[in-house]
């Protein structure tokens, strides 16, 4: 009896050791079928860096448009492109429309030039954009005249309405 579960599990440990092998030689065969890429050439190009236009509204002065890329080199197949962009129409626009400032609070007015300004630092400027890092910005103050006691005067009117009524 002990003889025969000796024989079993002997057999099981064959089996075992036979199926641990199997996967070993298909792991190992399975490695040795793959080709070692050869590494990505770097191709040395004299190509230089794309030099881009400003970008140009398709239509108005501001939404989608396109810019105009070039490029230098010998060897370059690609020396010019064409780019899709867009100017958000909430930039101001008099300094650049790829130049985004931070702009403070508006001045007091000067009584003397009757223009209240403000300034802005350069916030972000796109596509390598060439802004000024800060700009002065102005406009005119609005009307400096004494609010009028509007009260008074439709009363006044109203009872003049009611005196004539009445007199009719």
């Amino acid at each position: 009896m002990q003889s025969q579960q000796y024989l079993q599990q002997r057999r099981k440990f064959a089996a075992a050791f036979l199926a641990f092998i199997f996967i070993l030689a298909a792991v190992g065969t399975a490695e040795a079928g793959k080709k070692e890429k050869p590494e990505k050439k770097v191709k040395k190009s004299d190509c230089g860096e794309w030099q881009w236009s400003v970008c140009v509204p398709t239509s108005g002065d501001c939404g989608l448009g396109t810019r105009e890329g070039t490029r230098t080199g010998a060897e370059c197949k690609q020396t010019m492109k064409t780019q899709r962009c867009k100017i958000p129409c909430n930039w101001k626009k008099q300094f650049g429309a790829e130049c985004k400032y931070q702009f403070q609070a508006w001045g007091e007015c000067d009584l003397n030039t009757a223009l209240k300004t403000r300034t802005g630092s350069l916030k972000r400027a796109l596509h390598n954009a060439d802004c000024q890092k800060t700009v002065t910005i102005s406009k005119p103050c609005g009307k400096l005249t004494k609010p009028k006691p509007q009260a008074e005067s439709k009363k006044k009117k109203k009872e003049g309405k009611k005196q004539e009524k009445m007199l009719d």
